[in-house]
């Protein structure tokens, strides 16, 4: 028989099976029926605390709402009224593709009431296995994500479920127990001097020469440095305004607003740099200083394509566009040019970061420079 407690504590009872059963009242519905939960343990006295906790747990949730939810329609919820708001227009497309594509086989079904961390943890460890999508341009690629798409996943998962704590649906986020695969930082790829000037050089060939040197020259990234427009351009102060950058958005180019607010500054910029910039305007009849044959903004991807053109026929090793910016950041280093500044001219929210992004080649620095203080300090040793 069930043995009774105070109002509000709900009952237990030994069940058949030997274990131990808590029961209680979590809310009502709209109609005003009581909405059971249950708690089950080998021991009276580990029911009686999980009892306990439930309840709490439960005060001031919005039990008979919460209900109405599977994880996958919370995440729609969260998507449409929060995801669409909070993040940029470039990411809406990866967002929804996560949800439909993962999120939805998988664990979507899974009442929002009773999802735990270990539904999660089980979800994690399948995408890292065998979680990419099946697709033609993908066959040869492995079957599972990378741990960085993964992390992506859990932090889009988190946030929906913080949100449903916000709105009393649930007690506490199962996300928040995790354990995450750790992400493994790719080499740092950069071009070394000799190999800039064949770059250089087959770059003024395929004709794209002024926007290779101009990336080189200040580290952009490749949306801002297509989104770079000629009022951007002050030549009486020499510098060079970062207001935009160009996304692919819904299969669209657009201008989409920068990545941060650290990502809106003024670079200076050096006399060849202008130069090279004021025979691009010659050549140009566009607002944008590269604008595509149409005269509006060029595809991102279009850029990419290029520059693996460019590199295989001056006979280079394949790098990435963003590792032009790297070369950029590293050569400034290595020629002395502090932290701060260049943390300052690629738009970093800190010179921390950029130390830590950079520490190779600071470490390299800081070598050089206690050799040097040996040869100051040791001819003065008496």
């Amino acid at each position: 028989m069930a043995k009774k407690r105070a109002n509000g504590e709900g009952s237990i009872r030994k069940r058949k099976d030997g274990r131990w059963e808590g029961r209680y009242t979590a809310g009502h519905t709209p109609e005003g029926k009581a909405i059971y939960r249950n708690v089950l343990g080998k021991t009276q006295a580990e029911v009686v605390e999980k009892l306990r906790r439930a309840i709490e747990e439960t005060k001031g949730l919005d039990v008979a709402k919460a209900g109405q939810y599977t994880l996958g329609q919370w995440m729609r919820v969260w998507y449409e009224n929060y995801a669409t708001i909070k993040v940029r227009p470039s990411s809406h497309a990866t967002y929804r593709g996560i949800i439909k594509n993962h999120i939805d086989p998988a664990i979507g079904n899974i009442p929002l009431t009773k999802l735990t961390t270990l539904d999660l943890q089980k979800f994690y460890r399948d995408l890292l296995t065998g979680g990419r999508v099946e697709r033609k341009e993908s066959e040869k690629k492995p079957k599972g994500l990378g741990p960085k798409t993964v992390r992506n996943i859990h932090q889009i998962i988190s946030s929906a479920l913080q949100l449903a704590i916000h709105q009393k649906l649930i007690a506490h986020n199962p996300a928040e127990g995790c354990a995450l695969p750790r992400v493994e930082r790719n080499e740092m790829k950069t071009l070394t001097a000799d190999q800039l000037s064949a770059f250089l050089q087959e770059a003024k060939r395929t004709g794209v020469f002024e926007m290779y040197y101009l990336e080189l020259a200040t580290g952009l990234r490749r949306g801002e440095l297509l989104g770079l427009k000629w009022t951007d351009v002050d030549f009486g102060q020499g510098t060079l305004t970062v207001r935009r950058q160009i996304s692919r958005i819904n299969g669209q180019v657009v201008e989409a607003p920068l990545k941060t607010k650290n990502a809106y500054r003024v670079i200076p910029l050096g006399e060849q740099a202008l130069a090279v910039l004021q025979s691009q305007q010659e050549k140009t009849h566009s607002e944008y200083a590269f604008p595509s044959p149409n005269g509006g903004p060029i595809s991102p991807d279009s850029v990419r394509n290029m520059l693996r053109r460019v590199l295989k026929r001056a006979g280079l090793p394949y790098v990435r566009f963003h590792d032009l910016r790297h070369t950029f950041a590293t050569l400034a280093l290595q020629n002395g040019v502090d932290v701060k500044t260049v943390s300052s001219i690629l738009g970093h929210f800190s010179a921390g970061f950029t130390l830590d992004t950079y520490a190779h080649v600071t470490t390299t620095a800081q070598r050089e420079a206690a050799k040097k203080m040996d040869g100051v300090l040791g001819q003065r040793v008496p």
